[in-house]
């Protein structure tokens, strides 16, 4: 019950750059094992916070309630609430736990490694709780999905990296930021099978503002750009150049990007779709991560603390891919 209300198969996406920022930062022989685990808690913790808000205010303002046989298991809410599962109250102190814990973590944080863990701390937890709940409501505005994208590759991967260096570089940025690009076009993709949910409930996003080809376009877009900063970011020797194992995504995208063409108007014959660009996330997620371990090896790092960094990562994604399968068999 309360597995399937969480969604963790949406949680890979802030565990990736979480574990890629430390990971840049320990290639480049500066990491604290202990801030790493920390630190993974601590996001995995704020993005289930974020599903069950998310779920909460969703069901509040009758969004994602869908007939029988018609739903895409990737899009849309967990539907814990409107089956009765679980009830509205329980859910709301379910996160608001989960945020309360957050912002504990990061106060500590911010007393042992400054106060810019705090900004990027409140600024992620400020996003979280108002994606959906009001007043704000950023995702009824069309304004979540830039949240999305500064939050998956700005937000926690350079603040992940921070917590470990203690300072900014362009290097960070550039190797964080594709993940939150491909973050932005996998919420495009999950938006257009919810665009008639979302318009009757005066839920502005992107896509009921502009329409489904619009949204194609951005999806294709935003993965171009993916492809485009890691080639110009290997060419200028700002990043590493294993880290071009991400270009292992390529085949997934091209065929999510034509299943999306040919059935954008039927949500559940697009479902292959989105579980293609899950697949592409992490694949391509996992090939920036493979490559900065592949430097950091060259670089003479510690074999222990990444072998303990990547077994780690290995053991929060599995019981998401447990999910995404499970949720394809449904």
């Amino acid at each position: 019950m309360w597995w399937h209300a969480i969604r963790y198969h949406f949680v890979t996406p802030s565990i990736f750059p979480a574990v890629l920022g430390g990971l840049v930062s320990w290639a480049n022989g500066e990491f604290y094992l202990w801030l790493f685990i920390l630190v993974l808690i601590v996001i995995i913790i704020n993005h289930i916070g974020l599903n069950m808000t998310d779920d909460y205010f969703d069901y509040k303002q009758a969004v994602d309630r869908r007939k029988p046989g018609e739903k895409n298991p990737y899009t849309g809410g967990s539907g814990a609430l409107s089956d009765g599962a679980i009830k509205p109250k329980e859910m709301f102190l379910a996160f608001s736990l989960c945020f309360l814990i957050t912002i504990s973590a990061g106060l500590y944080l911010t007393a042992i490694r400054g106060l810019p863990v705090l900004l990027f701390g409140l600024f992620g937890v400020f996003c979280a709780i108002f994606y959906t709940a009001p007043p704000v409501s950023f995702s009824h505005h069309g304004f979540g999905e830039l949240l999305i994208l500064v939050n998956f590759g700005c937000i926690i991967g350079l603040g992940a990296y921070y917590v470990q260096s203690q300072t900014f570089t362009l290097e960070a940025f550039l190797a964080t930021l594709p993940i939150g690009l491909m973050v932005f076009s996998m919420i495009v993709i999950n938006e257009i099978p919810d665009i008639e949910e979302d318009r009757s409930a005066g839920k502005f996003t992107l896509i009921v503002r502009y329409g489904r080809a619009a949204g194609i376009k951005l999806y294709t877009v935003s993965w171009l750009c993916v492809y485009a900063i890691i080639l110009g970011a290997v060419a200028l020797s700002l990043i590493p150049v294993f880290t071009l194992l991400a270009l292992l995504s390529l085949p997934h995208v091209l065929r999510s990007t034509k299943i999306l063409r040919q059935h954008f108007n039927n949500p559940v014959l697009m479902a292959p779709s989105n579980l293609g660009t899950i697949k592409a996330l992490s694949v391509a997620s996992f090939g920036l991560i493979v490559g900065y371990s592949i430097q950091g090896i060259l670089n003479g790092e510690s074999l222990t603390q990444l072998a303990i960094a990547l077994l780690i990562l290995v053991a929060t994604c599995a019981p998401a891919a447990i999910a995404v399968m499970h949720a394809r068999t449904e």
